[in-house]
């Protein structure tokens, strides 16, 4: 840990090496060993005409000192590097965050560069003082807060706005691997699917189902409001045919197509974060909640088992624990306690549907349709 390793490491001449150059290398070593580097580092700095200050170093000291002796949190850390005046806030008062620096794109590792520039000729330009942020002036840290947000909400020369930017990589990401996650889901459902007996398309029963399910779907409150969310039907017409209309809602059970619709929410409402969910926004938060492989789990297990095996939240969570189809762990309490209660809004739906009786069975109609509904369902969404 010298000049030259800090040099290497920003990749930068030693006269241009910044306060944030030093501490992210400082920090790329064990604090024991900065630790016993610093003295000598900052006579090389001085020797190179790039002394920085008394301050930063002082800051640099007692930060590796806390670091070392344990007493240092994550947000300590993030702080003192924040305090080298060209840092950027990981999150900043208007709940951007930032990416993991492991975790970032191109788009955000442009922006993120970007924003270390700016803020480099902010310092240059006297408008960020990093002495100040070193000895935690409350006034000093306000200022370089706003200055972050007035260039994350600014449009660049090319049009981009860089918060939005960064969050349409994101957001594309997320749907990019939520879509992969998915094809696999499907293609290994099929493969299942193909390996067992087809069965019986129980015809009276959907019938009987499809007319109950009419019902409900024209009355208003729960479950009606929440099936029709979950099948996109809000305002159109339900499909005449009985199978197309059982299917598509059983699908959507899988994967919701839209939200229950905001007649009744206030504008308080909606902007109170904090507040509780209503009892049909939390059955459909938690359908939205159940991943992949757990649906892959228990529609396959059930499958195989056939029409008569229990299929209740706390059967469920043990089918997803047991399951020949996915490699997952779940040993301690809380993962079953949690795969049940997402599932407790799942069942009470089911037999809306006649896919579980009253008691929680799986029916013929079940058996028949739960994979086709989940094949529907992933198909879709792709």
């Amino acid at each position: 840990m010298d000049l030259d390793f800090v040099r290497v490491h920003a990749a930068r001449p030693v006269a241009e090496l910044t306060r944030r150059d030093v501490v992210r290398a400082l920090l790329a070593v064990p604090s024991g060993v900065a630790l016993v580097a610093l003295p000598d580092l900052r006579r090389a700095m001085e020797r190179a005409g790039n002394p920085l200050t008394p301050p930063f170093w002082e800051s640099a000291r007692t930060a590796l000192g806390a670091i070392e002796s344990g007493a240092a949190t994550v947000g300590d850390v993030q702080r003192w590097l924040e305090s080298t005046g060209t840092e950027p806030l990981l999150l900043t008062r208007s709940m951007f965050v930032w990416p993991e620096e492991d975790e970032r794109g191109p788009v955000a590792e442009e922006m993120f560069h970007r924003l270390v520039a700016h803020l480099e000729r902010r310092v240059a330009a006297g408008e960020v003082d990093p002495d100040a942020l070193a000895l935690g002036d409350e006034s000093a840290r306000a200022s370089y807060e706003e200055i972050q947000e007035r260039w994350l909400g600014a449009p660049l020369p090319d049009g981009r706005v860089p918060r939005d930017a960064v969050s349409d990589e994101q957001d594309e990401e997320l749907s990019a691997a939520w879509h992969e996650e998915e094809a696999f889901a499907l293609g290994e459902l099929r493969r299942i699917m193909a390996d067992l007996p087809e069965a019986d398309r129980p015809g009276e029963a959907l019938r009987a189902a499809s007319t109950r399910l009419r019902e409900l779907m024209t009355a208003p409150g729960y479950p009606g409001n929440v099936l029709r969310a979950c099948a996109g039907y809000e305002g159109g017409p339900l499909p005449a045919d009985d199978e197309e209309l059982w299917l598509t809602v059983a699908a959507g059970i899988a994967g919701p197509i839209s939200d229950l619709p905001e007649e009744g929410d206030t504008a308080d409402a909606f902007a109170d974060l904090e507040g509780e969910l209503n009892s049909e926004d939390s059955v459909l938060a938690a359908l939205c909640a159940i991943d992949h492989a757990d649906w892959l789990a228990v529609v396959a297990a059930l499958a195989r088992r056939g029409p008569g095996v229990l299929a209740s939240p706390e059967r469920i969570a043990r089918l997803i624990a047991e399951s020949e189809d996915i490699d997952v762990r779940m040993d301690e309490p809380e993962d079953l306690e949690s795969a049940e209660a997402l599932f407790g809004s799942v069942t009470p739906l089911w037999a809306c549907l006649g896919i579980v009786d009253r008691s929680e069975v799986l029916t013929p109609l079940g058996h028949w349709g739960l994979p086709r509904a989940l094949d529907r369902a992933w198909s879709q969404a792709g």
